[in-house]
């Protein structure tokens, strides 16, 4: 497996030096400049690309090597008109990143927001921090703060007291940096940030929209732009919904395996491809990511690993847990992945899955930095990133 790691482009303050010492071989990044829906150029890939790959000084080499993400436009989540025209300069950046030797291109087809949190410090006993995703304070952001037209009639009675009962304990200070933590947007202009009606606004383009209509609408855009991928060398590889829940009335589509499998059914194009995000796809209770890795092992064109761990009294709520310590079998994971590379090799393919650790622990001098970006420090990754580096080494001494 490639050893890889997500850069924020030249203002992530973990540096390129830092990968280097890291480890990884490869770097996982994107355009964040670019607006979404625009086409990137061939000279805006080529100067991030030599700003990567070019050599400094007789440094480690390092290699773009996936895209993490082409955001895909509004439009074309909600079918709107004129999503071909979004379609067409989607098509057109994959052209150019195959041209330029770039053959990954992970994204999602979430509605509004990216992946979501409720604590982006949340504290864990050793004194470190971590990502954190609570239910019921979800719950209360819709029903109390945002106060979504129809969020009353999608909470049952338990979960709506539960809500309540954290709306009146939290001071107004932390009610805010709720609303900030949900609204804010996400490293690297991934989502942008919203005010409260703005983002009300946002949602209600999506409020009529069932699942089964967003499932057709990623499967129209996926038979526009599959075929370029597929002359243009390039694999897509889709994010799961994060968390793989229904949110905020609006509709998800890559929650679980059968979610996967549909998507495969449906378009059988080699270049449709999965990320396989263990710590998405583990959020959800129905999920059995070593079996994941078998079924799906072909279409796997990346990996993040990374664990996430279940509340036992609620399961829709969820902690970033350690790398190898959560509700994931990480080990099976991996020996599943490197099973799948061995087939690919023995059929004469390219063979390595590409991986990235994510989401790792705020530790260490890291919780004394001013400008961290949420999940993406750099000691919690290494940390992750060492440990897995130990499985695969554990795994290979075995064959």
């Amino acid at each position: 497996m490639r050893q890889a790691w997500r850069w924020f482009g030249p203002n992530d303050p973990v540096s390129l030096d830092d990968i280097r010492q890291a480890g990884a071989s490869d770097v996982v990044t994107a355009l964040h400049d670019i607006p979404i829906g625009d086409v990137w150029s061939v000279p805006a890939i080529t100067e991030r690309q030599a700003l990567i790959e070019g050599g400094d000084g007789g440094k480690s080499a390092l290699r773009w090597s996936v895209v993490e993400s082409v955001a895909v436009h509004d439009h074309i989540k909600r079918g709107a008109d004129g999503w071909q025209a979004y379609a067409e300069n989607f098509a057109q950046t994959l052209r150019h990143l195959g041209q330029c030797g770039i053959h990954t291109v992970c994204y999602n087809f979430m509605p509004v927001i990216d992946w979501t949190r409720t604590d982006l410090r949340f504290d864990l006993p050793n004194g470190a921090k971590a990502l954190r995703f609570d239910a019921d304070e979800f719950a209360m952001f819709d029903l109390y703060l945002l106060k979504r037209d129809g969020a009353p009639g999608e909470y049952d009675s338990s979960a709506t007291a539960r809500a309540k009962a954290k709306f009146d304990e939290f001071p107004q200070s932390r009610r805010d940096r709720l609303c900030e933590t949900i609204m804010a947007g996400l490293p690297g202009g991934m989502s942008g940030s919203h005010g409260i009606e703005e983002f009300r606004s946002a949602l209600a383009a999506y409020q009529d929209i069932s699942d089964d209509e967003l499932r057709q609408n990623l499967y129209n855009f996926l038979d526009y732009v599959l075929p370029v991928a597929e002359q243009a060398g390039v694999n897509l590889a889709i994010h799961p919904d994060d968390p793989p829940c229904r949110l905020l009335g609006m509709p998800r589509v890559v929650c679980t395996a059968d979610d996967v499998a549909g998507l495969f059914q449906r378009l059988p194009s080699p270049a449709n491809g999965l990320t396989l995000c263990a710590g998405t796809f583990g959020a959800h209770v129905d999920n059995d990511l070593p079996a994941m890795a078998k079924q799906f092992g072909s279409r796997i064109h990346f990996t993040h690993l990374r664990g996430t761990r279940r509340d036992v009294d609620n399961p829709l709520s969820f902690i970033e847990a350690e790398h190898l310590d959560s509700d994931i079998d990480m080990i099976a994971v991996i020996r599943n992945l490197l099973a799948e590379e061995k087939a690919r090799y023995t059929q004469g393919k390219a063979h390595e899955i590409i991986m990235r650790p994510d989401h790792g622990h705020l530790m260490l001098d890291d919780l004394r930095k001013e400008k961290i970006n949420p999940g993406y420090s750099a000691i919690g990754r290494l940390k992750g990133l060492a440990e897995i580096r130990g499985v695969l080494r554990t795994l290979a001494a075995l064959e």
